[in-house]
């Protein structure tokens, strides 16, 4: 079967609750979305397994999409070691939060709308995750942005929620200016957008200069410095992540999904994948390890003076991405992405847990008057507990579960 499908199931979900979630009813369309992403996840597995068995890479080009002179552009799928491995963690957390939304959200009136945006923004990232051009990336990027404003302003009759999803659209959207203009510049000297003739290219670019109003730039520094702000903005590094504690106004399986499992680490997915080309550019990467140091030890501190539980969360998920940010910024992309797995897991189940906890105690999001948890509410204290562990690196926390899988022999099979 073509590994297409599993990027396939989450669209036509979308669009068939979109366009006929009225005659399924709300239990028809939560059980439908939900059976959907069980089967993208059984598919994921299943392509994920064949890999780690036949190291076969999967590359598959269909129609053109944009032919205008050079600029030739198809719709093409990447499926290596790097694409399988973010797939299967995209689709099980995405199949885990459908799941908790069925009943965290069942006194919704607009909880059809709520899954056809989960199942969207599913589909986004996959298109992401899996192109083999930087177009299609730029498709999905703009794609979940598009989805992070819808989920975060669900609870549109909340000023607050209106407010933080126009400003996660804003500030995003600075990333994405600059994003478009690296790609520009990359398709204006190397004509190609094709992230492997991209790679090839690269070397024989390193000495080449170009004047802007009489100051010469070196054409690789200039393209990783757009790429670069770009993926500070999506992964909400130090100066462009206020949007990411105030998207807390959304849903809190919107928070986990989207703020802290897949949507906030597409620009760190974006560092890897254009990982031989940063290797060129050390001045770059000597910038990415200091933001990534300024964002890891100021989004810890910002979190320690918080009193709202989602609020810690969110600070804490800047932190951890300023960790990721400085790995690659070290050359260590392995570490980046490990702990982007990893972290993906511990968090999203952190955000679940605080639902939960927010839930039972009537909405109450203060942790000056929460206490004595382990005897109220034990489940939630043990989920807790495992997530902190998993966040502070508490041996045979999750790490062993991935190496059992072979990841660190299968990345460096790319």
């Amino acid at each position: 079967m073509n590994p297409i499908i599993i990027i396939i199931l989450p669209f036509l979900s979308s669009l068939i609750i979109l366009l006929f979630g009225r005659k399924l009813g709300i239990y028809g369309a939560a059980y439908f979305s939900i059976i959907n992403m069980i089967i993208t996840v059984l598919l994921s597995m299943s392509y994920f397994l064949n890999f780690c068995q036949n190291q076969n890479f999967i590359y598959l080009k269909y129609t053109y999409w944009i032919n205008v002179g050079l600029f030739d552009i198809s719709w093409g799928f990447l499926f290596d070691n790097l694409t399988f491995m973010m797939i299967l963690v995209v689709t099980i957390i995405s199949l885990i939060v459908h799941i908790y939304s069925y009943e965290y959200m069942n006194n919704d009136p607009y909880i059809i709308r709520f899954f056809s945006f989960l199942s969207l923004f599913t589909f986004f990232m996959l298109i992401l995750i899996s192109a083999d051009n930087i177009i299609q990336l730029f498709l999905g990027w703009e794609g979940v942005g598009l989805c992070s404003y819808l989920l975060i302003s669900f609870w549109n009759t909340r000023i607050l929620a209106n407010k933080s999803a126009i400003k996660a659209l804003l500030i995003n959207k600075v990333g994405d200016s600059c994003l478009i203009i690296g790609i520009s510049i990359c398709f204006f000297f190397f004509k190609t957008l094709d992230f492997y003739s991209l790679f090839i290219l690269t070397p024989f670019h390193i000495n080449m200069y170009i004047n802007i109003i009489n100051i010469r730039f070196n054409l690789l520094n200039l393209i990783g410095f757009f790429i670069l702000i770009g993926c500070m903005a999506k992964s909400a590094q130090i100066g462009l992540h206020t949007w990411l504690p105030d998207a807390m106004e959304g849903p809190t399986p919107v928070s986990a999904l989207i703020h802290a499992a897949t949507m906030v680490t597409a620009g760190i997915f974006l560092f890897i994948r254009c990982s031989p080309i940063f290797e060129f550019i050390p001045n770059i990467l000597m910038i990415m390890v200091l933001i990534g140091s300024l964002t890891t030890f100021l989004g810890a501190t910002i979190g320690m003076l918080q009193n709202d539980i989602k609020k810690i969360i969110a600070y804490s998920t800047c932190s951890q991405l300023g960790y990721m940010c400085l790995a690659c910024g070290v050359s260590n992309y392995f570490g980046s992405f490990f702990h982007l797995i990893n972290h993906a897991f511990f968090k999203a189940l952190l955000f679940l847990s605080a639902g939960a906890l927010i839930h039972s105690l009537y909405d109450e999001q203060d942790i000056r008057k929460m206490g004595n948890l382990i005897q109220l509410l034990p489940f939630i204290y043990i989920s807790f507990l495992i997530g902190s562990l998993a966040l502070a690196g508490f041996p045979f926390f999750i790490r062993l579960l991935f190496e059992g899988l072979y990841i660190r022999k299968l990345y460096y099979t790319l």
